[in-house]
């Protein structure tokens, strides 16, 4: 059974920091693309960050770049979201997911956590 479990929300004030962890088991990690994905509330759930499978390639939506940061360590099973000088409109349950496909597409996205809250404050 394929479990994805988020770490590390919280409540920060702006222009702090905040590290995610996403913990996998029950699938081969490193051949899944690992992305980061989040809901505002009243909003659709949007793309974050993604990482290729060896972790050599990262995106961004336009909105975290410079900010934010995703890192994977395959052998901890484990893909990290790194996210820093945090705003108020970055408010919004984060869900870490895995994917076959190299894609920021969440309908390609096979695996999902269960969300973790992130809520900046002023």
């Amino acid at each position: 059974q394929v479990q994805l479990v988020e770490f590390g929300g919280g409540l920060v004030r702006a222009g702090g920091s905040l590290r995610l962890s996403c913990a996998a088991s029950g699938l081969t990690f490193s051949t899944y693309v690992m992305g980061w994905f989040r809901q505002a509330p009243g909003k659709e759930r949007t793309f974050v960050a993604r990482i290729s499978r060896s972790g050599g390639n990262t995106y961004y939506t336009e909105s975290v770049k410079g900010r934010f940061t995703i890192s994977r360590d395959n052998a901890k099973n484990t893909v990290y979201l790194q996210m820093n000088s945090l705003k108020l409109e970055d408010t919004a349950v984060y869900y870490c997911a895995g994917s076959r496909s190299d894609t920021s597409w969440d309908r390609y996205y096979n695996y999902w956590g269960q969300g973790t809250q992130v809520t900046v404050s002023s």
